[in-house]
């Protein structure tokens, strides 16, 4: 067996907080090979070591079976890596938007022509044209066709994704590290890039995932490593093991993958009511805006389209939907009514909203986990318990007299991170440091905190391991049991069939079908979702 890269006694920590702990590994030329562990297990930053991001405290790394960079000599940056035909795609893409994908392929490594090297550097226009043709001959080798010419703004998730990985590909990477690669994908965009990653190895290409996603470790990978606490707890051949094994070394314990709602009690009174609700999207940067406004040869476009819902006390309606059909906005019609031109009625707990600030509708009781938690829910520079007070400022224990009550907040602050398994539990650590699961948990700590009768639940368990999603899931059936409506906005179907009472799809800004629980299979909300027998 060839090695591609093989770990060798690695240890890294931070402020004196093991992050890996002796982390051996073997990871065959030309294969899939996942990495996979609970949030905070320390699998990112053992392929970050591997990128060059982190130096690691001990230990070595091989590459193609010789001693990376010399021994006590690792990669001083991520050039280093770049260099050596390693690459990585992070979770949050490394793309300049309002640029086009030729420019941002070749954002720091800009070649010119021979004929203008007795000028200086800085001033030597691009080589384009041999760019450009190198850059059609990957896409036409792997099957990642992308428009050169395309503004990134203008272009979905998985195109972007597309144009991360023919970043490393015209850099000659051999090794290539994907974070979370799916996470944001539609399941038409995961089976599209799954493709690509196989063609990958059979062109003698070695590609690493790090994912939560069991299921497609099963359908793509050759091999999977397990991290827990800093540690490698096992290795499996994929043929050999079986998602619940896997779940079970990942978490330490018998895992339930997916939660089932209990069945549905006596509904109470609605607490959502949405009658003919329509909205009118102006552009400043969206992307489908963009270019269904171009088609239309205007600038704003009619999002949702005579909405009717409702969502009463003790259920939970799912709202499935490829990403770009009017979740988004169906989320900031309830949330900021008076922002976005909505026609028809919101009402909430009964009262009409139209007219109230996002401030007075969650003060009657709403919790929203955003589809976007660095976006919409987080103050990533700013410490845990901050983030934890985050729309709490003003109530009781923590306002007194106008002024915050600080060792109510650390104390509060302390339980919900213990409550909530958010790791490290460190009040004062910058929310950013956070792995991305932990900055979920942190979210949903907080937005269960007064135990809100309405919650918006918009991607819940984006990006977490399985761990946390079974603990999310209770936490939302939790919500359910005790009276509170749920509004459940996911794109695993796996997720919205588990969980809802009712299922309704979104497609092109309207709700095209209705389900009851078990009335519809994963094929058929998959069709259903992509815009079929409409």
């Amino acid at each position: 067996m060839t090695l591609a890269v093989e770990f060798r006694g690695l240890n890294k920590s931070f402020r004196g907080v093991s992050a890996n702990r002796d982390i051996c590994l073997k990871i065959k030329k030309g294969s899939i090979h996942a990495i996979i562990g609970e949030n905070g297990a320390g699998k990112s930053t053992a392929m970050k070591i591997l990128y060059g991001t982190y130096q690691p405290d001990s230990g070595d790394i091989l590459i193609d079976e010789k001693v990376w960079g010399g021994r006590g000599k690792p990669w001083a940056s991520p050039s280093d890596a770049i260099h050596c035909g390693i690459g990585m795609v992070h979770q949050h893409f490394m793309l300049a938007a309002p640029h086009t994908v030729l420019d941002n392929i070749l954002l720091g490594v800009e070649t010119s022509s021979a004929v203008w090297k007795w000028l200086l550097p800085g001033f030597r226009p691009l080589d384009r044209k041999s760019a450009r043709k190198k850059l059609n001959q990957l896409s036409a080798q792997y099957g990642l066709h992308v428009d050169l010419d395309a503004k990134v703004e203008s272009l979905s998730v998985g195109v972007q994704q597309r144009i991360e990985i023919l970043k490393l590909l015209y850099r000659d990477a051999k090794i290539l590290i994907l974070d979370e690669p799916t996470a944001v994908l539609t399941p038409k965009e995961t089976l599209e890039l799954f493709e690509n990653l196989k063609k990958l190895c059979h062109q003698g290409k070695t590609v690493i995932i790090i994912t939560h996603k069991l299921k497609e470790v099963m359908n793509l990978a050759n091999r999977v490593t397990v991290f827990r606490a800093g540690l490698v707890v096992g290795e499996r051949e994929i043929h050999e093991t079986n998602i619940e094994d896997l779940a079970c070394l990942m978490v330490g314990r018998k895992v339930n993958i997916v939660q089932e709602a209990p069945p549905l009690p006596v509904l109470k009174g609605p607490v959502l009511e949405m009658k003919g609700v329509s909205t009118i999207s102006h552009f400043s940067g969206n992307p489908s805006g963009k270019a269904i406004a171009k088609a239309s040869g205007g600038t704003s476009s009619r999002k949702l389209q005579n909405i009717d819902l409702s969502v009463h006390g003790g259920e939970i309606v799912g709202i499935s939907g490829v990403e770009g059909n009017g979740q988004a906005e169906l989320i900031q019609a309830i949330l900021h009514p008076r922002d976005h031109s909505a026609s028809g009625t919101i009402r909430l707990f009964g009262q009409n909203i139209a007219e109230m600030s996002t401030e007075q509708i969650k003060a009657m009781g709403m919790g929203v986990i955003p589809d976007d938690r660095l976006r919409d829910g987080l103050l990533l520079n700013r410490p845990v318990r901050e983030n934890f007070l985050l729309g709490l400022q003003r109530k009781v224990p923590f306002n007194r007299y106008g002024m915050i009550a600080f060792n109510q907040l650390e104390e509060a602050t302390s339980l919900a991170i213990k409550e909530y398994d958010v790791r490290p539990k460190m009040t004062g650590i910058r929310a950013g440091a956070l792995s991305g699961g932990n900055q979920q948990k942190l979210v949903i700590a907080r937005e269960f905190k007064y135990s809100p009768k309405f919650v918006i639940a918009a991607q819940p368990t984006r990006g977490v391991d399985v761990g946390a999603v079974e603990f999310i899931h209770k936490r939302i059936l939790k919500a359910r049991s005790e009276g509170s409506g749920v509004l459940l906005i996911s794109s695993e179907l796996d997720e919205i069939l588990a969980l809802a009472d009712r299922i309704l799809v979104m497609y092109e800004g309207r709700i095209i079908a209705e389900f009851p629980r078990g009335a519809v299979t994963e094929k058929e909300l998959g069709m259903k979702m992509g815009g079929a027998a409409q």
